[in-house]
């Protein structure tokens, strides 16, 4: 797997997208969540992208990712922010999105 030169707007994007999948449902409300933190070419070529990945791929890529950007504290701070505002935009955390955003803490902090 060729891991990606992301900027860090693409990074976000992709974070996004993939706790936006942590239901199996992209539902349009998260769509517009990603689309308010990125433009719209970044998320299509960002979604594109991770349309091909697996799960796994998907977090070594997110994962290597924090680490080449060097997200300090405040910036996870920041991130986890968006995570828990993508998962209520829909009006729903449901438990997938709990035990998503807990991994997430978990693995990224």
């Amino acid at each position: 797997m060729k891991q990606p030169h992301w900027t860090k707007e693409e990074l976000v994007a992709y974070i996004l997208l993939y706790t936006a999948h942590s239901n199996f449902d992209e539902a349009n409300t998260e769509k517009n969540v990603i689309i308010s933190k990125v433009d719209m070419q970044t998320f299509q070529k960002i979604h594109d992208e991770f349309d091909e990945d697996n799960d796994y791929q998907s977090l070594q890529k997110i994962i290597q990712g924090v680490k080449d950007h060097n997200y300090n504290e405040d910036e996870l701070q920041s991130l986890f922010t968006d995570i828990k505002t993508l998962f209520l935009s829909d009006g729903e955390y449901d438990i997938m999105e709990r035990n998503m955003f807990l991994y997430l803490k978990k693995i990224l902090s």
